[in-house]
């Protein structure tokens, strides 16, 4: 029990970084790619960042299965055309899938923030509360405008922080099996 609630706070720090990583790349990559477009190998590029998503999917799909043990049907994206460099630029350009996966992989920046945020509240916070009873004394505290100054108040502090932290295995489990159905659900959709 005590590691599922650890590996569903790796996952949910994961899922910050994770989708902190793909709204950058995929930001700064097209912007320099399609800055480029007028000069020899501005579409080339644009078509090389564009191909990353089905790494990227799969990566999430994999994080997913690991963390969560959803199981999510594999992303197999088309085969590249044969032909030259441009035909292929213009197969991927024109793919809407690619469009659709960027759209879905920059999406999950919103969804690492909330992710972060969680954290913080569902382990961060039960610690720091259960903590109250050896910190009173040092550090001035105030919780939901109660000023802890006794060992009676401490005590009532550290009980709210257990209550809490029992929550808190719950909660951190439905919130990471929410955020692995939003990849079901991207993989899906693309499909």
């Amino acid at each position: 029990m005590v590691t599922g609630f650890i590996q569903n706070g790796y996952f949910l720090l994961l899922t910050f970084a994770t989708g902190l990583f793909y709204f950058c790349f995929y930001l700064v990559a097209l912007s320099f790619s399609l800055s480029l477009s007028f000069t020899v190998i501005g579409i080339p590029l644009v078509t090389h960042v564009l191909r990353t998503t089905a790494t990227f999917i799969q990566f999430e799909r994999t994080q997913t299965k690991i963390y969560t043990d959803i199981t999510i049907a594999s992303y197999d994206k088309k085969a590249t055309t044969e032909g030259s460099v441009w035909t292929q630029a213009k197969s991927e350009l024109t793919d809407r899938h690619n469009w659709v996966a960027v759209y879905w992989l920059m999406q999950k920046l919103v969804i690492g923030l909330i992710s972060l945020v969680s954290a913080a509240a569902l382990y961060v916070a039960p610690f720091m509360l259960l903590l109250t009873p050896l910190l009173y004394r040092y550090i001035d505290m105030n919780v939901i405008f109660m000023r802890v100054d006794t060992l009676a108040k401490s005590l009532i502090v550290m009980a709210v922080g257990a209550a809490f932290a029992l929550i808190s295995f719950k909660l951190a489990d439905r919130l990471v099996k929410s955020i692995g159905g939003y990849t079901r659900i991207m993989i899906r959709q693309l499909k």
